[in-house]
């Protein structure tokens, strides 16, 4: 199961993992919940429409409904906001290949890679915000690491350790990165004219992620 730093399961129904420091008040009750769902679907409409660059707390008020103060009531700023949506849209991304590989039975990590690119390639059609603010522009480390979750890249890596019984190595795990950190280059760049996206990239990004796990896991791993 892939997990957060505060070791709860991803639960699929809140919107953001529990614990999340990014949050001034974590919320404890459905309306509470439904309302913080609410704003982050507002910030993702916002930020497909003009960019996270100019999004305003004001803004996100005013497109879900809601005061200024409901804003501020969970998030000290604007920043706060945008990385709240990016770590929804990392734990939906997560959850969503999880569920995928369970129920299609895939028994190959190789197979969990392809549902992998498949289900950022559809996120990246159809999830608000997705392409803008899914790994966001993080000024510090701490900022990237921390606030209770980890990274895609150690997710994915817990998730292929523990589901295909790959041996756990620091290089394996450096290996998982930087084929997150490609990939998410060669996605972003399929999309970057073609709407529904250029698939010689995403194609390639198939290609370079698993040529590249191979060389630390071997070909029958």
């Amino acid at each position: 199961m892939l997990v957060t730093e505060t070791n709860e399961p991803f639960s699929g129904g809140t919107a953001l993992p529990g614990g999340s420091s990014l949050l001034r008040n974590e919320p404890v009750q459905a309306r509470s919940s439904a309302r913080l769902t609410g704003l982050l679907d507002a910030a993702a409409v916002i930020i497909d429409d003009i960019g996270y660059e100019r999004l305003t707390t004001a803004m996100v008020a005013e497109k879900a409904g809601a005061s200024i103060g409901t804003v501020y009531r969970y998030f000290p700023d604007r920043i706060a906001v945008v990385e709240a949506l990016a770590i929804r849209c990392v734990q939906r991304l997560v959850e969503r290949v999880a569920a995928t590989v369970e129920s299609d039975g895939v028994t190959d990590w190789r197979g969990a890679v392809d549902v992998l690119i498949d289900s950022k390639v559809e996120m990246y059609r159809n999830e608000p915000g997705f392409r803008a603010v899914t790994f966001g522009d993080f000024d510090t480390a701490e900022r990237a690491g921390g606030d209770g979750r980890l990274p895609l890249a150690a997710q994915i890596a817990d998730f292929l350790v523990e589901r295909f019984e790959i041996g756990r190595t620091t290089e394996f795990e450096f290996a998982v990165e930087i084929v997150t950190e490609i990939g998410s280059a060669l996605i972003s760049r399929a999309f970057l004219t073609v709407p529904e996206g250029d698939t010689r990239y995403i194609e390639q990004c198939r290609v370079i992620a698993k040529r590249h796990l191979e060389s630390v896991t071997g070909p029958s791993a």
